[in-house]
């Protein structure tokens, strides 16, 4: 078997933490990137360009991996489309392994419109023969601040639904982990979360107390935010109003509160708390 592993994303924020963190244990990469002037300039680290749409670009890309982490492609109308592509050329090539980063709760009738994304990705990888381990992360932590922008207000209808916000640190320490040892995880799905769940205005309490920054939450009906949305960002297709409404729309249902073992039963620590990461942002 081939010991060189290919991180796709490896030029954004989980893809590079990922890569970041096996080489400097000395692991040989392979890094899968759409623009090579971007890729990171890590040890022992081989850089090939594609995009998971391109079948053949795929293919170069991975030729001699047996094991891929596929950092789901960014947002986009073909993103579904694009990844199946990528799946059954890495099927193709030769990989034997791939790890997949989900979304918590994904399935073809999920709430949140890019979890069916997801969803259908789990099922082409299940059906290709490649074996798999599925990372299904919930929100990042990460993006609260983001969510609240300039104004640190946030508002979508996520009502009194509860989230286990995760922090990506630890999603990318996952990732590493099961990369560094793939064949205790074939199969395995894991559900990636922090160690508590919050409604959106709890959350926004918790950065408000640790930051010192006053952040707030505000309800919205469905009418309200695709109404808000549209207003505040005119002319995108309705996936992405989708997208961003329904974002919320998942925290309300309650799917995404359950809080899960993984992160501590394959670290070996507990999941860092929405506390913690707030007050590393100071």
């Amino acid at each position: 078997m081939s010991s060189r592993i290919a991180i796709t994303g490896a030029t954004g924020h989980l893809g590079g933490r990922v890569a970041a963190l096996l080489a400097a244990e000395g692991i040989p990469l392979r890094l899968v990137v759409r623009d090579a002037s971007r890729a990171p300039a890590l040890a022992d680290a081989q850089v090939a360009v594609a995009t998971f749409g391109d079948a053949a670009a795929v293919t170069a890309a991975l030729t001699g991996i047996d094991v891929a982490l596929m950092v789901s492609a960014g947002e986009s109308a073909t993103r579904e489309q694009d990844q199946e592509t990528f799946v059954r050329a890495a099927a193709a090539t030769g990989v034997q392994h791939v790890v997949y980063t989900s979304f918590a709760a994904a399935a073809p009738d999920a709430v949140f419109t890019l979890g069916r994304d997801h969803g259908a990705t789990e099922a082409v990888i299940r059906e290709s023969g490649l074996h798999f381990t599925f990372l299904r992360d919930n929100f990042y932590a990460d993006v609260l601040p983001a969510f609240a922008g300039a104004q640190r207000v946030a508002r979508g209808p996520a009502g009194e639904g509860r989230c286990s916000f995760v922090v990506r640190e630890d999603v990318a320490q996952v990732a590493a982990a099961v990369l560094r040892e793939p064949l205790e995880h074939r199969g395995a799905t894991y559900t990636l979360t922090g160690p508590a769940s919050f409604t959106l205005a709890e959350a926004y309490a918790v950065l408000s107390e640790a930051t010192g920054q006053e952040y707030r939450f505000e309800n919205e009906t469905l009418e309200q935010a695709y109404a808000s949305r549209r207003a505040g960002w005119p002319g995108e297709p309705d996936w992405v109003y989708d997208a961003w409404v329904s974002t919320y729309a998942a925290i309300a249902t309650g799917a995404l509160a359950p809080v899960s073992p993984d992160v501590e039963r394959i670290l070996g620590r507990p999941a860092t708390s929405l506390d913690a990461f707030a007050r590393s942002l100071n």
